[in-house]
């Protein structure tokens, strides 16, 4: 960064494995939150808090400028994914979905969205992942096509 660059970039990124699979046990989501939070580090970000549920995850960093968002979110999907295939930490070959949200918040809203996060288990008790995600979209005026939304399934139809 340039002398006299000051930046307070805060970006929350939300994104769910492919075809939505419910494959984010509880038993594996710390390892892999824990390697993705050490992505984010060294990519020079501020890995602020990571957790999900069993189909997605939400991610706040405070943001480098220096490198992109979308180059930020190609290299934790890739790393992660190498990451619990190697492991193998889910049956099967493990992917991420295309796509992704992400949302920006001033210092002062911090507290407020660190804690949506850190209560993911909490909040999914009464909301599915297609509501909550829907809402953020909704909440922030994001405009979308259906047809360009991830692959949402009846939660009811998908075994934990």
């Amino acid at each position: 960064m340039k002398p006299g660059t000051f930046t307070q970039l805060y970006t929350h990124l939300v994104f769910s494995p492919r075809h939505r699979e419910r494959l984010l046990l509880p038993s594996i989501r710390p390892q892999i939150f824990s390697y993705i939070s050490g992505i984010a580090t060294n990519l020079g970000h501020k890995s602020i808090i990571i957790n999900g549920f069993i189909d997605h995850v939400h991610i706040l960093i405070g943001q480098n400028p220096n490198i992109s968002l979308s180059d930020t979110v190609k290299e934790i999907k890739r790393s992660s994914s190498v990451f619990i295939n190697e492991h193998r930490l889910t049956p099967g070959h493990f992917e991420w979905q295309s796509g992704y949200g992400a949302f920006s918040y001033c210092k002062s809203h911090l507290d407020r969205i660190y804690k949506y996060i850190e209560n993911q288990e909490v909040h999914h008790s009464t909301k599915d992942f297609r509501t909550e995600y829907l809402g953020l979209l909704k909440e922030y005026d994001i405009p979308f096509e259906d047809r360009y939304l991830f692959e949402f399934f009846d939660p009811d139809s998908t075994a934990i």
